[in-house]
């Protein structure tokens, strides 16, 4: 009988982290070259309207580059190396994939809900819409009329809006560039003209890549981790496809330790320990990582292997908030140290620190201190602030605990 295989919970931290790119300093040269890799390596960055700060594709991947520019993500998006379009949320997503999307084009173009919000003439309204921009170029959802005498809430689009996002979500549509983060939407073959015709892939090849591509990047996981990665495929054609690749020895079977000491079943690539080998210390800097950060998404996970309870509370009553609107995880070596909440004046170009809390156990020493100094002299100049500050709350945080 074979034993168990036990991955410890610092072991799927570093294999995990090292995934997402956070292992290692974060002072590498930024081009558009070595962006794009690391896009690639994360498998997409999310898009976000939020911008209390800095939105957080951007947020992204300056956690990962210190000499980061946003003009290089938008630079890799208008080149056509990345598209936009949704996983578990709107995401920038290599080029190199695009005709796996189609398999979502098809799932869209067949729901009962878009063809009801498209009204009693969708074909009609759809060609014009596709006719214009064919005619006039990359158009926004402004440039067509709203036939309603009366606009509505602000989620109630106008029946074009709809019809531009139904073409966008079919395929037919592509978001050629994002204009102060509105869409502007452009034939597909005019925007990837090297990848729209390409020929689809097989339900078997989507789901192969849809969970090769998710290992690679989690290294070790559960069923439902794989598919909540992408959100393309089901919990049924992820087991089968686990199934398969420990018969062809690709994947074992383990048991992932939580930092508790609770062990659940999961799934780790072959090499694992390999793997763990060649990964990189991890830098003694801290870096403020986006509340989108994919290191913090899986809220369980999180948990899991950092120990470190986050809840996103932007949409959360402000009286029923913990800590605050916009909290930022701070990340030191493989730990989650601490979390803050900012805010930035752009008229005075101040960065607010507005409320600090360290985490249970963290053992303040004066370097400590100085590491946080300087992950917020780098995060104002990232976002563009002058200067920062300590709200009189945040300032007795950090001493208390120091």
């Amino acid at each position: 009988m074979k034993s168990e295989i036990i991955v410890s919970a610092p072991q799927a931290r570093r294999l995990f982290m090292h995934g997402q790119g956070l292992l290692g300093s974060d002072a590498r040269p930024c081009t558009a070259s070595t962006l794009y890799r690391v896009v690639e390596k994360l498998g997409f960055v999310q898009l976000d309207s939020i911008s209390v700060v800095e939105r957080a594709h951007h947020h992204i991947l300056a956690t990962r580059f210190r000499s980061y520019s946003p003009a290089l993500l938008d630079r890799l998006h208008v080149g056509g190396r990345l598209f936009e379009h949704m996983t578990h949320d709107a995401s920038l997503i290599p080029s190199i994939w695009f005709h796996h999307w189609r398999h979502r084009f098809s799932r869209t173009a067949q729901s009962a809900w878009w063809r009801e919000k498209l009204g009693p003439r969708p074909e009609r309204m759809l060609r014009e819409i596709r006719g214009r921009i064919e005619r006039e170029g990359p158009l926004m959802a402004r440039h067509f009329e709203d036939p309603r005498e009366e606009g509505g809430v602000w989620w109630d689009w106008k029946p074009a809006k709809f019809g531009l996002e139904y073409l966008w979500r079919t395929g037919e549509l592509a978001v050629a560039r994002r204009d102060r983060f509105q869409k502007v939407y452009d034939l597909t073959e005019r925007v990837l003209p090297t990848h729209h015709d390409r020929r689809i892939s097989t339900r078997d090849e989507y789901v192969n890549w849809a969970c090769q591509s998710a290992m690679e990047r989690l290294a070790v996981a559960t069923a439902g981790e794989l598919v909540a990665f992408w959100r393309a495929i089901t919990i049924a054609e992820a087991r089968q496809w686990l199934r398969s690749a420990i018969a062809r020895g690709e994947i074992l079977s383990v048991k992932r330790e939580s930092l508790s000491g609770r062990r659940e079943p999961a799934f780790a690539l072959a090499d694992w320990r390999k793997r763990l080998k060649r990964t990189e210390e991890a830098s003694p800097d801290m870096r403020l990582l986006s509340p989108f950060d994919p290191l913090v998404r899986d809220r369980r996970r999180c948990l899991q292997l950092f120990g470190f309870d986050y809840r996103f509370e932007a949409f959360v009553p402000a009286p029923k908030r913990r800590y605050g609107y916009y909290v930022l995880p701070v990340l030191q070596g493989e730990s989650l140290v601490a979390r803050l909440d900012p805010k930035l004046d752009r008229d005075s170009g101040v960065l607010s620190v507005l409320g600090f809390w360290w985490e249970p156990g963290v053992r303040v020493a004066s370097d400590t201190l100085r590491q946080l100094e300087h992950s917020l002299d780098r995060y104002a100049a990232f976002v563009g602030a002058s200067s920062w500050r300590l709200s009189p709350l945040a300032r007795r945080s950090i001493k208390r605990k120091a």
